[in-house]
């Protein structure tokens, strides 16, 4: 019992140690390196009683931190010293309750906070950057991703209704969440780095945000610019490779226990559309193509569609199930794929999850479904972007194309 005591007593002197080393570097007035230690362990301290006198102690000690923290301000605005932060307060505050929670709680759980704390406070000038850089249209992206995420999605009941249960409202916009959510994590990178980025980065960035809309938008601007038609093919062909990373992703999220049946033989796509790739850019020229404005992923009204559509193929996918067996779902997978991919994996994923579809029938649904939407973006090639741009991508996705027919033939059962 006495050593676990030492060890919390030595946690949280460390700790305070390092937060008082943070703030003893920028010069804080009120405390300093030895005065964070204090106030580290002094909430340690009162934990330890508390635990044998009640919480009263911990109490006491807050408000005389508080006092303390109040004269030590009142010290400062007499010597001249105005200015309004109080960043080195809330942290003294902080580091005093993670001192008491040592006592009560876990020792890793305690060194993680006062670590998140430490870096917050070293990480003040980038984190000041970004937030002067953050324009008017990415706080409406964020907010409107808060209210599909936050506001929404804990409203809606988590209960199976319609012909087959297929439809459940929570999880249908889970998966808008989810999709929307990492298509926002590529918009945001876009809005920072995308107008300067090159062939391999703006493709990454566009199959974050929607390899489809990304081929539309690429095909589009190479016909009306007449760019090179070479890295305008590569970018399309690096977004529909981070599809596979998207639906890998997916999977792991929604199906975990079985991503190591689903997940090899799409890993295996991913890294042959990868080596693909990577031959392409050996014979890329020098002129780097740019990626188009993407739109904000985050409204609500393409919040809406990708709902629908999924809920549309989950009825449809427990339709054919049902009057057609599982061999129905490879019809389902290839229309529906012609339109979004991520749907389908989905889908796909919560029916295996439920027992409903076998994992070596899951991932070739899933696989054929991404096929079928490079079959949809080559069309889109050739009716946007011209047959000169239509016979650079020809070589890369009828590549990809042989490798998922391989893959889907001789994997193993």
């Amino acid at each position: 019992m006495e050593v676990s005591v030492l060890i919390k007593l030595a946690v949280s002197l460390a700790l305070g140690l390092l937060l008082g080393l943070e703030r003893e570097r920028t010069e804080a007035s009120v405390a300093g390196i030895r005065t964070f230690a204090l106030i580290s362990l002094m909430g340690t301290i009162c934990g330890l009683l508390g635990l044998q006198f009640g919480g009263w102690v911990v109490a006491t000690g807050l408000a005389a931190l508080a006092v303390l923290l109040v004269i030590a301000n009142f010290a400062r605005v007499k010597a001249g010293d105005i200015d309004p932060g109080l960043t080195t307060e809330f942290a003294a505050t902080l580091l005093y309750g993670v001192g008491a929670y040592l006592a009560y709680g876990q020792t890793s759980v305690a060194v993680a906070l006062g670590g998140t704390i430490a870096l917050l406070l070293h990480l003040k000038k980038p984190m000041h950057k970004l937030v002067a850089s953050i324009g008017e249209k990415h706080i409406k992206a964020i907010m409107r991703f808060v209210l599909v995420a936050l506001v929404i999605l804990p409203l809606l009941p988590n209960q199976d209704y319609g012909p087959y249960g297929a439809f459940n409202p929570f999880k249908t916009w889970l998966f808008v969440v989810l999709v929307v959510g990492l298509s926002l994590g590529g918009y945001m990178i876009y809005q920072f780095v995308g107008g300067k980025a090159g062939t391999l980065l703006n493709g990454i960035l566009g199959g974050l945000i929607s390899s489809t809309a990304t081929t539309i938008s690429q095909a589009r601007q190479s016909a009306e610019a007449g760019s090179a038609r070479w890295p305008v093919a590569l970018i399309i062909m690096v977004a529909s490779t981070v599809l596979y990373a998207r639906v890998l992703v997916l999977i792991a999220i929604i199906a975990m226990e079985k991503f190591l049946q689903l997940g090899p033989p799409l890993a295996v796509m991913t890294a042959t559309c990868g080596i693909i790739v990577a031959a392409g850019f050996r014979l890329s020229g020098k002129h780097p193509a740019r990626m188009t404005p993407p739109q904000n992923p985050a409204e609500l009204k393409s919040a809406l569609i990708l709902g629908a559509l999924y809920a549309v193929i989950r009825l449809a996918a427990a339709a054919a199930k049902e009057h057609f067996g599982s061999g129905g779902l490879f019809a389902v997978a290839a229309l529906s794929g012609l339109v979004d991919v991520d749907a389908v994996t989905l889908s796909t994923a919560q029916l295996i999850n439920g027992g409903g579809v076998e994992t070596g029938m899951g991932w070739r649904v899933i696989l054929i479904a991404s096929m079928s939407n490079l079959v949809f973006k080559a069309g889109v090639v050739a009716w946007l972007g011209g047959r000169g741009l239509l016979r650079e991508i020809a070589w890369l996705f009828g590549a990809a194309m042989l490798a998922g027919m391989a893959i889907l033939w001789l994997w193993p059962r």
